[in-house]
């Protein structure tokens, strides 16, 4: 194990696209939706327009322009901007409701759950995700996530890549910074993380948006390790 390794004793993961797949997930969900409401539409555009909302949403909570909303309030009002281009503005209160539940529903890359339970042998794991508690408990139970704990930005009232949440989350778990390993396959939640005095690990999710094309994926120097997969990421870890 590398010397910049030592002394971690927690591990904290974004979540959305470094643990589970959400644009599978979601683009299934609307494939059900459409079958059963005889609704036609373009579902992969659909999870990209919805997921292309997030960042911009939690940004006018950020910068004080909106109050603070949960994820779960975030994706509502991203979604009901959609409902009318994708055909969907005739949906039921309670359909929407079900389908904006979608993200409580999402299903693990395929490996994910065989290497955190690898990874939980040695270390405590955690969420540390800009999902709310609620959401990510939910999606824990769904998909089978043996977190030791579920942190969100919601407890810190922060959303990453501000300090507070990787900083409170530290505090929570008892633990000095640099004795946390942030695990994200996005570059800058993890230099958020870096600057907030934790480790760093990046995981690579080629397939994330659809078209490896679409990310970055290259293994950078200035994380402290970098994985193919969380069972690559366990191997490296000692696990």
């Amino acid at each position: 194990m590398k010397a910049s390794l030592r002394g971690i004793k927690a591990l904290t993961f974004d979540v959305f696209g470094t643990v589970v797949d959400w644009r599978g997930s979601l683009i299934e969900e609307g494939k059900r939706l459409g079958r059963r409401k005889r609704i036609k539409a373009d579902w992969a555009a659909f999870a990209d327009a919805w997921r292309g909302g997030y960042r911009p949403a939690m940004d006018r909570v950020r910068r004080g322009e909106l109050a603070w909303t949960n994820i779960d309030g975030l994706h509502r009002i991203i979604l009901d901007g959609l409902l009318p281009r994708f055909g969907l503005d005739a949906l039921t209160e309670a359909e929407k409701h079900h389908l904006n539940r979608a993200w409580h529903r999402l299903a693990p890359w395929k490996e994910a759950v065989a290497g955190l339970k690898r990874l939980k042998k040695k270390y405590v794991i955690a969420t540390l995700s800009n999902g709310n508690v609620a959401l990510l408990t939910n999606m824990a139970k769904h998909g089978g996530l043996p977190w030791d704990c579920v942190l969100s930005a919601e407890l810190f009232g922060h959303y990453k890549p501000d300090p507070e949440s990787y900083q409170g989350a530290a505090r929570l778990l008892g633990l000095a910074p640099e004795e946390v390993l942030m695990v994200a396959a996005h570059k800058d939640d993890l230099d958020g993380a870096a600057r907030a005095g934790l480790r760093t690990a990046f995981v690579q999710r080629p397939l994330e948006f659809g078209d490896a094309a679409k990310k970055d994926v290259a293994f950078e120097p200035r994380f402290d390790v970098n994985a193919k997969d969380f069972v690559d990421l366990a191997r490296k870890l000692g696990c």
